[in-house]
């Protein structure tokens, strides 16, 4: 089935209740490419250098389409993630913190997924449903049931199992979007020191990317699934609800009334 991203949106937000939008993160390698992007779009743009996962605050929580470049990317982690600047002593000092030596945090900074220096002229991070162009990454900011959805409907569609996402130290939002779509694949990690506090990530969401041009075929199979079962749950099939929080076996957890008439359960 053929659908437009709004369609896709709608559907993934609907039946997996998310709470945030999918963000649809685009990298602009030329300056035509961002003055397209920005003919394209109605977009804003940062005030002040911020983090990028504060860029994906608007994009997630207020529906709106961002358009930013390195002078407003407040956060170096993500600057080398977007090849914006290159790994230097002061980036390996900075993640001393998380290592046993500064000699461990050089080899783990270097070994983190980045994009060729000085390639992005900037970056549109905005709803998947007001993306008019295909995206690089879809991110998605969900609790951990709708994440498995999204793991699971992934692997169905695109004949791929395990999955082997990655987790770095530091750089979650953006090493996590860089990865996916260099290795075209699947990624889902936690919240990074950073992202938990600028990205505003306090409920504990987790991070899930799904290459651009792999998105179709999830909400496919998500949309595949509902039509089997009847709803979108896999943990309890039939229940409207994907993370039904009830035992599958337990006899103990049975609700019965009037409303039941005629449904057969």
């Amino acid at each position: 089935m053929s659908l437009n991203y709004a369609e896709m949106e709608k559907i993934l937000m609907d039946e997996l209740r998310l709470y945030h939008h999918p963000v649809a993160v685009t990298w602009l390698f030329a300056d035509k490419d961002v003055e397209d992007f920005k003919a394209k779009t109605p977009c804003v743009s940062p005030v002040k250098p911020i983090t990028f996962c504060q860029w994906e605050i608007a994009a997630r929580m207020q529906n709106k389409t961002v358009l930013a470049a390195k002078e407003q990317l407040g956060c170096s982690n993500a600057q080398v993630s977007f090849g914006f600047k290159d790994n230097d002593d002061k980036e390996f000092k900075s993640q001393s913190k998380y290592c046993v030596d500064l000699a461990q945090a050089e080899r783990f900074q270097l070994s983190k997924p980045r994009l060729p220096l000085g390639a992005v002229r900037a970056v549109g991070v905005g709803p998947l449903g007001k993306a008019v162009l295909l995206p690089h990454v879809v991110h998605f900011y969900c609790d951990n049931m709708q994440s498995y959805h999204l793991a699971v409907d992934y692997m169905a569609a695109t004949d791929t199992h395990p999955l082997r996402p990655q987790i770095t130290m530091s750089s979650s939002a953006c090493g996590g979007s860089v990865f996916a779509w260099l290795q075209k694949t699947f990624n889902c990690c936690p919240a990074c020191s950073g992202s938990y506090n600028a990205g505003k990530t306090e409920r504990g969401e987790v991070n899930v990317f799904i290459p651009g041009e792999h998105i179709g075929a999830v909400v496919n199979r998500l949309l595949q699934r509902i039509g089997k079962s009847g709803s979108s749950s896999i943990t309890r099939p039939g229940d409207p609800f994907p993370g039904g929080d009830i035992c599958k076996n337990c006899p103990l957890i049975v609700f019965k009334g009037d409303a039941c008439e005629g449904c057969g359960k």
